[in-house]
Formats: C-alpha cells, structure tokens, sequence
C-alpha cells in the first residue's frame, strides 16, 4: 500500500499546515513582487519543511552553506565554461561527488540533497548565454534565506504538541558509502550532460525527477520511488489541471490562485507525512505542483499545455533514470570496494 491508514497525529497536522502554508507563503511573495525564478522559492520551502519536520538550527545551516557553496560554483563554473559543457564535465562530476557523500553519511543529507538539486538547475540555466547569472544565483540564495524564515515562522505559528524522536542515521560500512556517492554523482552527471546537449531547457520538472530519484541512495530504494514519483506527478498535474479548467479566464487572478494551491499543497503534504519515508507519493505530488504553478503559472501562460508536457517528460526522465541506475549500480557492485551490500 502507498500510504498507511493510520489518523494523523496532531504533530502530523501541524506539519501539513507548515508545509502547506509555508510554500503558499513563497509563491504569493514571489508573485506579488515579481521575482524571478519562482520554482526556487515555491519548492525550497515545501523541500525544507517536508524533510525536516521540525526546523533547527542544523537544518538552517546546512540549506544556507548548501545555497552559497552552489551560487559559488555555479558563478565560477558558469563564468569561464558556461558554453563548454564538455570542460565543464569533470568538475561537476566532483561537485556532485562531496555532495552525494554527504548524503550517504546522513548527518548532511539535507545539505547534499538542496546542493544537488540547486547545483544542478542552476548549471544547466546557467550555460544559456541569455541568462543572467547574477540573478539566478541570488534568487537561489535568497529563496533559501526566504524558506529559512518561513520555516522559522511556520514552526512558531504551529509548534509539535509532543516532542519527536531524534533520528540517527545507522552506521554504513565505507565500501557502501563509497557506491551510493558514486553512483549519485555518476548519474546526476549523466543528466547534466543528457540535458546540456539535447538543449532541454524547458523540463525543469524532468531534470528534478532524475535527481530525486537518487535519493534513496540505492538502486532498490530508487526503482520502488520510481513508481511513487510517477504517481505522485499524475496526482499534481492532474491538481493543476483541475485550477485551471476552474478558473478559466481567471487563472491570472492571484486572489483565487492563492487558496486553491493551498488546498492541493494541504491535501498532498497529508500524502506526505502519511507515508513517513521522506520522498514519496506525496513528496512527488508537492513538488510538481510547485514546479507547475511557481515556474509555469504566469499571465497568459496555458498551464494544460505545460502539465501535460511534464508528465511525458517526467515518465521519459525515470525510465531513462534508473535503467542508468541499474547499470552503475550493477558495474560498482563488480568491486568489493564500491559494493552496495554487507
């Protein structure tokens, strides 16, 4: 079964509303003041409260030395190779590198999983030459010191009625840290590449998929989000649809877009903390819905035509995706010093 059929608790509750108005909060502010790059402070807050339940002083340190570490290297990167994605390649392989080996030792999951995902957007934007890298490394970096603040805010407005168990990732052995880093980076440069030279700049939600579903860190844990993640963007798309066949000529109208999006976000954010497993059906849905409506949802823009587009490119994204999994996992698995297994 996808989701258990527990009752939420009341700390499950107060997370749905924190997740849900949280990203309400970035999308309406980004609308209102016309900011650029809007994905970045939809989805950062909704990515900051659904993996964190409870905001701390680690979690901000870590999403804010993930942003400036990015907006660093992409601006270096982007700056002297920025139309050479070829001398491009061995860096990035390393940037992904330290990244996904952080993740693996789980105390900096949080700090890898926002450094890839940001590395990785702003690389591939960053290599258009009509792209202006100083405001798309600022929107990253002040859509996390938004998202912080809003974290902040969500967890003083609805606090946990109970305390929570602290969570302690389990030791690994090194030959299986070693294969979940590489097979992470090996991947999320393939994707980099697969992007830059089919020039996909309009499959923003694909490019997030490949790297999502590398967050299990294993090819099992990858093919079993693999179909989670399908249905979570069934879920959202068809949700973002749904606004606009409603709305109709009123899609423009932030007055009504705004309690509709946090409606969805409420409804799927419950998917969320009901499956208790970090990235899900729920997590897939909230994510897609951010990418729709805070990179998407523009005057004049037709939603149907770029929900669709999402979905065909996402399905392609994951097939793609883990047959390259399944292929790295299989060749490091080939050497006991990079294999997954005890």
């Amino acid at each position: 079964m996808l989701l258990r059929h527990s009752p939420l608790t009341a700390n499950d509750l107060r997370q749905c509303l924190r997740i849900a108005t949280g990203g309400t909060i970035g999308f309406t502010l980004c609308k209102i003041f016309g900011w650029s790059n809007g994905v970045f402070f939809t989805v950062t807050p909704m990515l900051l409260l659904g993996l964190v339940p409870v905001m701390s002083g680690h979690a901000m340190r870590q999403l804010l030395a993930s942003s400036v570490m990015a907006g660093i290297e992409v601006g270096l990167l982007g700056g002297f190779f920025g139309s050479h994605p070829g001398l491009m390649t061995p860096i990035v392989f390393l940037l992904f590198l330290y990244r996904f080996a952080a993740m693996s030792r789980g105390s900096l999951f949080l700090f890898g999983a926002n450094g890839v995902l940001s590395l990785s957007i702003m690389l591939h934007f960053a290599s258009y030459p009509n792209t202006d890298l100083n405001d798309l490394v600022f929107s990253n970096f002040w859509a996390t010191v938004l998202s912080v603040a809003i974290a902040y805010l969500m967890t003083a407005l609805w606090p946990d009625v109970e305390p929570r168990a602290a969570y302690k990732p389990g030791p690994k052995a090194p030959h299986r840290m070693r294969h979940e880093a590489l097979l992470g980076a090996s991947i999320a440069t393939a994707s980099f590449l697969i992007f830059q030279i089919f020039n996909l700049r309009d499959s923003m939600s694909a490019q997030a998929t490949t790297l999502l579903l590398l967050f299990p860190m294993h090819w099992d844990g990858a093919l079993d989000y693999a179909r989670k993640r399908a249905i979570g963007t069934l879920l959202g798309v068809s949700f973002g649809v749904l606004v606009q066949l409603f709305l109709y000529d009123w899609s423009g109208l932030l007055l009504l877009i705004v309690p509709l999006l946090w409606i969805g976000l409420m409804l799927f954010s419950q998917a969320h903390v009901r499956e208790a497993n970090g990235s899900g059906v729920g997590f897939g849905a909230l994510t897609t819905l951010g990418i729709l409506f805070g990179q998407y949802l523009t005057p004049g823009n037709d939603l149907i035509f770029s929900a669709l587009y999402r979905v065909s490119s996402i399905l392609i994204a994951i097939v793609a995706t883990l047959f390259m999994c399944y292929l790295i996992h299989k060749i490091l698995n080939r050497f006991e010093s990079t294999r997954f297994g005890y």
